[in-house]
Order: C-alpha cells, then sequence, then structure tokens
C-alpha cells in the first residue's frame, strides 16, 4: 500500500502500527517537517529514496502527496485486554459507522479526548484505510483499536474485569456528567441509522445522554 502526505507519512512511521517498507521523498523537498520525517525513518531503519517529483507523481493516485510517499504493510490491532492496561481506561464502542471518513473524523476525536481504545466490529477496512489516515489526521495511527467478531461477547469479558459499560442512549438516561468515571470506563455509541444492536444494548449498565441547552424537539 501506497500512503500519500506528510501526515498520513508520519504517522505511519511514528505509530508503530504498521511496517513501513520504504519511503519516498521528493528530491527537492528541504522544508523542516520533511527533514523530521526522513530522520524518523532512518532512526527506524527505513530505506529512503529521494526521488524526481515526476516519479512520485506517477506513483501516487491524486495530487496532494506533497512529495511524500512511503511502501507501508496492513495496520495491526489491539485486543481489549491491551486497552485496559492504563490505571483508569476509557473505552469506546462504535457500531454502525460504515463511511470512513466519519470513522476517521471519530478516530480523531477519540484519541484527542484521550480514550484508551476503540472496539468496533470485525471488518475488512483494507480498501478504505488511506481515507480513514487522512480524515483522522493521522490519529488512527495512534489509536489503540480492537476488532472483535462478537461485540456483546467482549462487553461481558469487560464487565467480569471491572469494566462498567454506558451506552449513548436517551431512554432512562441520566445525564453524562452524573457518570462514575473514576472506574474503568466503556461508552457504547451507534451508528445515526441503526444504532446499537439488540445484542450490545443488553449489556449496557447505564444509558447516558448529552442534554440540550436549547430544546428544539417537536
Amino acid at each position: 500500500m501506497i500512503l500519500e502526505g506528510n501526515v498520513s507519512v508520519k504517522a505511519a512511521i511514528l505509530g508503530g502500527r504498521r511496517t513501513v517498507t520504504k519511503l519516498m521523498i521528493d528530491q527537492n523537498k528541504k522544508d523542516r517537517d520533511t527533514a523530521f520525517i526522513i530522520r524518523s525513518a532512518k532512526q527506524r531503519g527505513i530505506p529512503v529514496e529521494l526521488m524526481e517529483r515526476e516519479k512520485i507523481d506517477a506513483m501516487a493516485e491524486g495530487r496532494t502527496h506533497g512529495g511524500v510517499l512511503c511502501e507501508a504493510g496492513g495496520r495491526t490491532f489491539q485486543t481489549a485486554e491491551d486497552c485496559l492496561k492504563e490505571e483508569m481506561p476509557l473505552l469506546f464502542l462504535v457500531e454502525g459507522v460504515e463511511d470512513p471518513f466519519n470513522l476517521g473524523y471519530i478516530m480523531r476525536t477519540l484519541y484527542s479526548a484521550g480514550c484508551s481504545g476503540l472496539i468496533l466490529s470485525e471488518r475488512n477496512w483494507e480498501n478504505a484505510e488511506k481515507v480513514i489516515i487522512r480524515s483522522s489526521a493521522g490519529a488512527s495511527e495512534y489509536l489503540n483499536v480492537v476488532m472483535e467478531k462478537d461485540l456483546a461477547g467482549c462487553l461481558r469479558k469487560l464487565k467480569k474485569q471491572g469494566v462498567r459499560c454506558y451506552a449513548a442512549m436517551r431512554q432512562d438516561a441520566i445525564v453524562y456528567d452524573e457518570a462514575d468515571y473514576c472506574e474503568p470506563v466503556l461508552i457504547a455509541v451507534g451508528g445515526e441509522m441503526r444504532g446499537l444492536s439488540a445484542s450490545v444494548r443488553q449489556e449496557i449498565d447505564t444509558n447516558i445522554f448529552i442534554p440540550y441547552a436549547n430544546d428544539f424537539r417537536n
């Protein structure tokens, strides 16, 4: 796979979630960010090739690469147990989000908020990885991501390990700031079309919601 642009390439190199086999740079790029990317690659034993811009353009799919490409393998994923190593883990489960742009935005927000790990339903995101990296501004390469075939079963295992499970649902919910976050916590969020599946909802301890400052519902 060819990743394109400073943000995606830098995240792939620094994130350590995938193997980067070669860094390809426009031979005329001399800026500080490019120098940092080259130095980071060399420190990790990644071969660096300076190339003519025409060759870079021919290898890239788009025209916004800025003269920076890398060859990379598939992403590695973590287990739910990996995400519990922090003193007070905050996990998120997201179900029913199919659009890679939206998933990337979600990953960026969660990583910025200090999320310990994101749990997703297992599927092949390979064809969408480039979009996810770019739309997340590279955050997807740093965030712990868990792929699970059985989301409800994963929640049951986490609950046995002391994780309290909340869902972003309005029915019989408490205001989000009334929840106890001084313990290991998972928050489940469903997509706007289908929401959370019934099997996941059955494993939820408490529903939470964010109240509107102004009520505009009919």
